[in-house]
């Protein structure tokens, strides 16, 4: 199984995330990696708003993997959030995203930026691990799960 701990800290989680919108949710999501991370916080989240633009980042099943390039990162970094409702990534199923695993990476290294993104991808793609994510009860439980906790009871 795969361990996102090297992209994602337990400072860079929120548990539930109370957005009324897509726009606010990415917002706060950067906003908790940005200082998880002591990065800019308004450059990274006009770097994901950009990126979000082009196209959704819904990948399905409640997922939503928003991620953009950010000058000045040594390696991808990123934050994981629960929305509670659901928002709108323009998922191909049409179903909203509850599950949020957002990805900074640096613009010079587009190579770590895809091997980080595909193991995310993997990685919420079982649907198993989807629901154990949905039904974790804190901080950190997500973050054993992140780091390929499966072994957790999360029921």
């Amino acid at each position: 199984m795969n361990d996102l701990t090297d992209l994602i800290a337990p400072d860079a989680i929120v548990t539930r995330l109370a957005a009324t919108s897509r726009r606010q949710a990415l917002q706060v999501i950067t906003d908790a990696l940005a200082k998880a991370a002591g990065i800019d916080a308004r450059a990274a989240f006009d770097a994901v708003l950009i990126r979000e633009r082009l196209s959704g980042t819904g990948m399905g099943e409640g997922v939503a993997i928003p991620h953009a390039v950010l000058p000045g990162l040594k390696r991808p970094i990123g934050a994981f959030a629960r929305l509670e409702p659901a928002q709108d990534f323009e998922a191909l199923d049409g179903r909203p995203a509850d599950l949020i695993f957002l990805l900074l990476s640096p613009a010079d290294r587009n190579g770590d930026h895809l091997k980080a993104f595909a193991r995310i991808s993997r990685f919420l793609r079982r649907a198993d691990m989807r629901e154990r994510l949905r039904a974790a009860r804190g901080v950190d439980e997500l973050h054993a799960l992140l780091a390929g906790g499966a072994h957790l009871d999360a029921a």
